[in-house]
């Protein structure tokens, strides 16, 4: 089976994502305009297979020099197991536009395993994080007046 990974923006299935990303552990019941304001603020990367389409999603948050956050990435369950979310996780590694980055990051509850086989480790040095957590659902923002 060939699987094609492409970042071109006009092949993502949107509402296939949203569908995926609504129903994940990370952002359960996430809007679809949130989602697509979080794509056209990333670069993102879908991967589709000849006969069953999109079976795949990641999405890079970077500057394109010096970091890039990966989120949001998910395999299609027709397709888990063969290695697809590593694979899409290498492209982005091996990126030409991500040659000077220097630090990636990512939050993960269960795939620790897939990220260290590509050099994910935990943070060498904690105690220089941080975060500002606001509780799930994320307000809707207010327009200004």
């Amino acid at each position: 089976m060939t699987i094609e990974l492409s970042d071109d923006p006009s092949r993502i299935d949107i509402a296939r994502v949203h569908g995926w990303l609504a129903s994940s552990y990370w952002t359960p019941g996430v809007s679809l305009e949130r989602v697509q304001r979080q794509n056209a603020g990333s670069h993102c990367l879908g991967a589709y297979h000849p006969e069953h389409g999109q079976v795949g999603f990641a999405r890079m948050v970077t500057d394109r020099a010096s970091f890039a956050w990966l989120a949001d990435v998910w395999v299609d369950e027709s397709v888990r197991g063969q290695g697809l979310g590593r694979r899409m996780v290498r492209w982005f590694l091996d990126h030409p536009d991500y040659a000077t980055v220097r630090r990636f990051g990512l939050n993960t509850a269960d795939a620790h395993g897939v990220y260290a086989a590509l050099g994910f480790t935990a943070p060498s040095q904690p105690d220089r994080l941080m975060e500002r957590l606001v509780p799930w659902p994320v307000p809707a923002p207010v327009p200004a007046s």
